[in-house]
């Protein structure tokens, strides 16, 4: 089934008339470079040109006697064009055919994912300078750490996405390549200059060697690269999880009119959206590893890649690129509660300061580890007994007489924090990378 908000255009990428169609123009590409070389006659390259075409039904119907589905292919556009359909095929093999094209699909399937992403990076950059200071705790281990910003959070994933674009950018240039080399890959019955020429056409390289298919590692980076990227998906979406739970309530995915959170309770708002995401990525990660295991096949190739494929590449391309309108979306709309931020900074009653008085004391003179041990017998207490941190440090004779009062109530301000990031915002956005 096809996700919903799947594009229409990238649909198409993946037709049955799409990769047929993508397979005539490698044939009638070949035929005209046979052409040049004077291997078909002009006219016959005419009649070729002009009659080619294939009829789905007739493929389908054609393929259930011969199990082969280039044959059947060839077949049926063999009958539209007659006699000169002898030249057609001429010197090539299946996957000459079968895996140029594959390439051809794939290129046009991540140019429409490198467009969502660059989307989701525009929109990634307004919501991290809209929130640039919007104080927030941040976590580690899921306990309150020190404080940090929402905006902070977002120009991670911003980052991140940039990376992620980058990965797509290398496996697009992996995987631009196509063959043209004949059934082992020696040229014998095709010259090389044939190849050049479809790949030339269709916007390729030619693989600087081949068997009888283009070799699988570059199939395995580029679903490696949609991997990562759908991992990457699934982290925004997990943190996203956990900042809507009643408990934190930091954000919130936007709740349409008249949209419904469950069957049972009518109070209920989830975050579907970023569950449905992690839940894709489990797939499209699972598919990475059967494109790893493709890179291994038996001798010049056997045909065990190919029906694994004919699953992932589809499913895992427009399944990325759902994936990544679907977070745009969530991140243009979502709800963001400062006041529940700064509430939460309040939850721990002062102890996100910790390290800050830490290193006050030990600038003060004191060893490390004596100002460890009673910075954190401090803490215990505070967690204990659910006293405030400061009053606790206040009431402690080593540690009012060492800072004194008025520095102690200085170092409780979140404002310290927010000190370096235009330099943090300068380095992930000067220059408007992508």
């Amino acid at each position: 089934m096809i996700p919903r908000y799947t594009r229409p255009e990238m649909e198409r990428v993946w037709t049955l008339e799409n990769k047929f169609a993508t397979w005539l123009k490698v044939e009638i590409f070949a035929c005209e470079a046979w052409a040049e070389k004077g291997k078909i006659p002009k006219k016959s390259l005419r009649t070729i040109c002009k009659k080619a075409k294939f009829n789905l039904e007739r493929i389908a119907e054609i393929e259930a006697s011969t199990h082969h589905d280039v044959i059947a292919f060839l077949t049926s556009v063999n009958e539209s064009v007659g006699h000169d359909s002898r030249y057609i095929h001429m010197g090539l093999t299946s996957s000459d055919v079968v895996d140029t094209s594959m390439s051809v699909l794939m290129v046009e399937a991540l140019d429409l994912i490198l467009d969502g992403l660059d989307k989701l990076l525009e929109t990634t950059k307004r919501r991290a300078y809209e929130l640039k200071n919007t104080l927030c705790i941040g976590r580690t281990h899921g306990v309150h750490a020190e404080p940090t910003t929402f905006g902070l959070k977002i120009a991670l994933w911003h980052e991140e996405m940039k990376r992620n674009r980058q990965r797509l950018l290398n496996a697009r240039s992996g995987i631009a390549v196509g063959k043209i080399s004949g059934a082992v890959g020696t040229y014998a019955n095709v010259g090389l200059e044939i190849e050049e020429y479809v790949c030339g056409k269709l916007g390729l390289r030619p693989a600087p060697i081949s068997t009888q298919i283009i070799q699988r590692d570059r199939h395995a980076e580029y679903m490696s690269a949609l991997g990562i990227l759908a991992s990457s998906i699934e982290k925004i979406a997990v943190e996203l999880r956990h900042l809507q739970r009643t408990e934190v309530l930091e954000v919130e995915e936007y709740f349409h009119m008249g949209q419904k959170g469950s069957s049972a309770m009518p109070h209920k708002r989830n975050p579907i959206t970023s569950e449905n995401l992690t839940g894709l990525a489990r797939v499209v990660k699972a598919n990475v590893s059967a494109a790893l295991d493709d890179v291994a096949l038996w001798h010049e190739r056997d045909i065990s890649h190919s029906s694994t494929e004919r699953i992932i590449v589809p499913d895992s391309t427009i399944l990325v690129d759902n994936m990544i309108n679907k977070l745009d979306r969530l991140l243009d709309q979502m709800l963001v509660y400062p006041e529940n931020m700064l509430k939460n900074i309040e939850e721990t009653m002062g102890l996100i300061f910790s390290q800050r008085v830490l290193l006050a004391l030990t600038d003060s003179g004191m060893s490390r580890e004596e100002a460890y041990e009673l910075v954190q017998r401090v803490a215990m207490k505070c967690w204990a007994e659910r006293k405030g941190f400061m009053d606790l440090l206040l009431s402690e004779p080593k540690v009012s007489k060492v800072l004194g009062k008025k520095h102690i109530r200085e170092i409780f301000d979140c404002n310290y924090y927010l000190k370096h990031i235009d330099e943090i915002f300068k380095r992930v956005f000067e220059g408007a990378e992508k």
